[in-house]
């Protein structure tokens, strides 16, 4: 039988290994760094390209009633620009087109897994961890470039008795420095986790049918809670998008404000 995490293995499509010089010589053989070309990199550039695509078409259509997927399209613009307005304000408009692109991403690549044969880019710690870690750095890069030294006042509320200042400093750098990580790990479990299930329970319902007698009758119980599950994880990749969005614009507002 297949492992259900068989799905999320990594093939390296053009190897590419660069060894280190200074471990030609001698005592150390594991100085060799894999930068090979895998599916998950396949799937994340094919995800980008078609993002651009899309919406190229989208904004250069010259048709006066859209069509279906032009009409999906605005909807998510609409959608994004709303939940940024409501999160960071109007006047901060102009960080959207970061946003939307984060969401149309994640969102992108969450479906993408959806379809059969398919690499769930998300589903990858790697992934998520360095997009996430790759945005906190912005949002710090962004905060000390905005506030200088009052950026630092962040992380010592204002009244603090100086006997717990070092305490609450220590507490209020680990909460931030876990900004990262609590971005990608939702994203890399809730991913992982729905598409293990599926595979697990249809797994189940081959291994009953192919009994055959009553155990096909018996198969049709798992085929509908794998059908129902399919259904709620389109549901989770739409929802996750939209909660690493959020998140994010959280904490572009703290940056921009130090709440």
């Amino acid at each position: 039988m297949f492992s259900p995490f068989e799905q999320f293995e990594l093939n390296s499509l053009v190897p590419i290994n660069i060894v280190l010089p200074w471990t030609k010589s001698n005592l150390l053989d594991t100085g060799v760094i894999n930068l090979s070309f895998t599916n998950s990199s396949f799937y994340a550039v094919m995800i980008v390209v078609v993002c651009f695509v899309l919406s190229y078409f989208v904004w250069n259509a010259s048709t006066v009633v859209p069509k279906a997927w032009q009409s999906v399209l605005e909807l998510i613009y609409s959608f994004v620009l709303g939940v940024v307005t409501e999160n960071i304000g109007k006047t901060n408009l102009k960080y959207f087109p970061f946003l939307s692109t984060v969401f149309i991403f994640i969102l992108m690549s969450n479906l993408f897994g959806m379809i059969p044969y398919c690499f769930t880019v998300t589903s990858h710690i790697s992934i998520t961890f360095a997009l996430a870690f790759s945005i906190c750095l912005s949002l710090l890069i962004l905060g000390l470039t905005m506030h200088k030294n009052v950026f630092f006042k962040s992380f010592l509320p204002e009244g603090t008795p100086l006997a717990l200042a070092p305490l609450l400093v220590v507490i209020e750098l680990v909460s931030y420095s876990s900004h990262a990580i609590s971005l990608s790990v939702r994203l890399f479990a809730n991913i992982l986790s729905g598409h293990a299930l599926l595979k697990i329970l249809a797994g189940f319902m081959w291994t009953l049918a192919s009994l055959g007698g009553i155990f096909v009758i018996a198969s049709f119980a798992p085929f509908m809670v794998v059908f129902a599950l399919t259904g709620m994880e389109f549901g989770v990749a739409a929802l996750q998008a939209y909660v690493f969005t959020v998140l994010t614009c959280i904490y572009l507002k703290d940056t921009l404000y130090l709440h």
